[in-house]
């Protein structure tokens, strides 16, 4: 543990992403969870820590490091104010709404020397982290295309942002973090049926900087709840459910189809399937996991302000293109730099 004591943590908001921050708080080992902040309270009377109405009350106690899952509005707000009492932090994705917002976040943190993270949960999916160990074995040869559809209904806690900066950004995220890859260009379409400020459907074709494909698909207007990343290369193709954690490989066949009726429409034989059998860990505690290691000063892999401040770049790029009917480019940047502002090219 950090100079042989437990860290001390915070928590800010209590929504649906915030109960689970708080349960695994309360028994993440070398953890003391010594508060909670959320104006509402303790609705259910279960929670073991204190919670309290502000930041300040939370600030009082003495912190090590906190977990920031208030409305994406108030991120930058709320992490400001920790950067400014030394406070190391863990904010939900995405960082901020804005790319501004995003970049003040980042320079604050990185001023004071600060640990920071961001809460992009799928990168510790037990099925996308093998997913990336394959691709980075080359299993599956040249990687052609990556598809991702995310979708499913409403979730009523969200009146801040669209589906682009709730939902994407853990698209955005994912394929780039699994195929090494940062985004060169993006075009995207978006609608708003369900009456709410915000869009709620996107449909997204985007190009990264090997020139892989990219699509995604991702809305709040479905009855089915989905969570699919197909990856097609040289040697086939990986499928990865996220809810399930599954990975499926489904191989180029190299066995001749005879039958003739069915050679005319087939680009490859069909080949062998194998559904791999993974560890699967909770993602919520890996990522806990990896950010107290980061702030107790160990080596640790977890998603740095700079690579969330990327994604809401190329999701602020998506919303632009949307807006403009024009493909926008994203200047590459390497993964853990500032990028420039995207630019809009006919």
């Amino acid at each position: 543990m950090s100079n042989g004591r437990k860290l001390r943590a915070g928590l800010i908001g209590l929504g649906a992403m915030g109960r689970n921050h708080a349960r695994i708080l309360s028994g993440l080992d070398g953890v003391e969870l010594v508060g909670i902040v959320d104006p509402a309270g303790d609705t259910t009377g279960t929670l073991r820590a204190p919670v309290l109405p502000e930041l300040g009350d939370l600030l009082a106690l003495g912190i090590d490091y906190a977990v920031v899952a208030c409305p994406t509005a108030l991120h930058e707000q709320v992490g400001m104010e920790l950067a400014d009492n030394g406070v190391c932090a863990l904010v939900e994705k995405p960082l901020a709404q804005s790319v501004d917002a995003a970049t003040r976040l980042v320079e604050a943190f990185e001023a004071r020397g600060l640990v920071a993270g961001v809460g992009h949960i799928e990168r510790y999916n037990p099925a996308l982290q093998n997913l990336r160990t394959r691709l980075e074995a080359g299993e599956l040869g040249e990687v052609f295309q990556v598809v991702t559809r995310r979708q499913g209904p409403f979730p009523h806690r969200i009146a801040d942002v669209g589906v682009v900066m709730d939902l994407a950004t853990h698209d955005i995220d994912l394929t780039s973090w699994v195929t090494g890859q940062e985004y060169t260009s993006v075009s995207a379409r978006t609608v708003s049926r369900s009456g709410r400020l915000h869009e709620d459907m996107v449909a997204a074709v985007g190009q990264l900087a090997d020139g892989t494909m990219v699509n995604h698909l991702v809305n709040w207007l479905s009855p089915l709840k989905e969570r699919s990343t197909v990856i097609t290369g040289d040697r086939g193709c990986f499928v990865a459910d996220t809810l399930t954690a599954d990975l499926t490989f489904y191989a180029n066949g190299a066995i001749d189809t005879e039958w003739e009726a069915l050679r005319a429409f087939r680009g490859v034989a069909e080949g062998d399937m194998v559904r791999y059998a993974i560890p699967k860990r909770e993602p919520l505690l890996v990522e806990h996991e990896r950010f107290r290691d980061a702030v107790e000063g160990k080596e640790s892999d977890i998603v740095t302000l700079r690579q969330g401040l990327r994604t809401v770049q190329v999701a602020a790029a998506l919303l632009e293109s949307a807006a403009a009917g024009v493909t926008v480019s994203v200047a590459p940047t390497g993964t853990d730099s500032i990028p420039k502002q995207a630019t809009s090219t006919l």
